[in-house]
């Protein structure tokens, strides 16, 4: 019987939450039917004073992915990245594979795999989910360009970051799958959702704004949108959900100002994983206003509730939408857009199966196939 290659991978896992410490788990999950991996984890992701929101740990009742991990790496000392230097070179890989996303991580990266590259230089492979902050600049793209210049190839999730990786990848080859869909916090209860729980009557259409605020995520353009819909659908209503590192007084502020604070629910908290499936359940449909994007794991989780989408037109977004189909796309940077899809979704849902064609489209997600493309990457070696 062939060895199993082994593979390891830096990034956050539980019990660090957020989209990044999900995708670890889903990967670790793909590959370790067949490969040896391991994942060595952070013990100090970012600096408390550095991080925006309430805290960086998972604090959820119910743990819903947890890939094994050894928390190794700290961000921000260079005496540790000799230490996890080492450990690498004694595990002698047949891959290891940096997780990618934020410029931040430059400096640890750039250590981490300087001092690995003599011994593994060609086995050295980064994951790209962004390649430079939705925010970038100057310092931004200086730190990615540090942190990704060992790598010796890359695996992208959206043909948008492909297209981006390439002023990085200086030729080196660029590998594309995506981002996995997220049916994780399906629960098997079959317990009944209603939406009087949140002042909604039941023939209230819901669009539903999920995940963590910020100014290139577009709430403020889709509260400005409500107005417009509530001409048209006077039961309209909007339920915002997620951890504002905004200032929410932002959006307070409109939501008063237009006059909507009976047709707006904010609820301005970091979502526990049991809690997820609750807002989607109550939703008709799931709302991505963003001015920016990669691609977003908001919108797989969206698609593992079978719940339809309205995306504007930025980034990958597009890419895994099928107009009319799964959902509807929009330009950016416009509530009357924004306002104009909604509408145009729901003047058609009821003639279009869009829960079936979410099925069908996430039968081919690339992800389901991302062992073979990792044996790949290693023959490629």
């Amino acid at each position: 019987m062939e060895k199993r290659k082994k593979i390891i991978i830096i990034g956050p896992a539980y019990p660090y939450r957020g989209g990044n410490s999900l995708f670890i788990s889903h990967l670790y999950e793909a590959l370790e039917k067949h490969f040896n991996v391991k994942v060595f984890n952070y013990k100090l992701l970012y600096p408390s004073i550095l991080f925006p929101g309430t805290t960086q740990y998972d604090q959820s009742n119910t743990v819903i992915k947890k890939a094994p991990n050894e928390r190794k790496v700290n961000s921000i000392n260079p005496f540790n990245w000799i230490k996890v230097a080492n450990d690498i070179i004694e595990e002698n890989p047949d891959l290891v594979v940096f997780d990618w996303w934020h410029p931040f991580f430059g400096p640890v990266h750039f250590g981490i795999s300087s001092l690995i590259k003599k011994k593994l230089g060609n086995k050295i492979f980064f994951i790209t989910e962004n390649v430079v902050s939705h925010e970038a600049n100057i310092v931004d793209r200086t730190l990615t360009k540090l942190g990704l210049a060992n790598s010796s190839g890359f695996l992208t999730l959206s043909e948008k970051v492909e297209s981006e990786v390439k002023e990085f990848a200086k030729n080196k080859p660029i590998y594309l799958s995506e981002l996995p869909i997220y049916d994780c916090y399906i629960s098997e209860s079959n317990k009944e959702f209603n939406k009087e729980k949140f002042g909604f009557s039941p023939d209230n259409k819901v669009v539903l704004f999920f995940g963590y605020i910020r100014k290139y995520k577009g709430l403020d353009l889709l509260i400005k949108a409500m107005p417009m819909l509530l001409e048209k659908y006077p039961e309209m209503r909007l339920l915002v959900v997620g951890e504002s590192y905004d200032n929410p007084v932002t959006y307070n502020s409109i939501i008063k100002e237009l006059k909507l604070d009976d047709k707006v629910v904010f609820i301005n908290k970091f979502v526990p994983n049991e809690d997820v499936e609750e807002y989607y359940a109550v939703s008709d449909l799931v709302v991505l206003p963003y001015r920016s994007a990669t691609q977003s794991g908001i919108l797989n989780v969206a698609y593992g509730f079978l719940k339809p989408v309205v995306v504007t037109n930025v980034g990958g977004l597009t890419e895994f939408v099928d107009e009319g189909k799964t959902g509807v796309i929009v330009e950016p940077e416009s509530s009357e857009k924004i306002a104009e899809g909604i509408i145009r979704f729901f003047d058609t849902y009821k003639n279009v199966n869009f829960s079936e064609n979410i099925s069908n489209k996430i039968k081919n997600n690339k992800f389901f196939d991302i062992h073979n493309l990792f044996k790949k990457i290693i023959e490629d070696r």
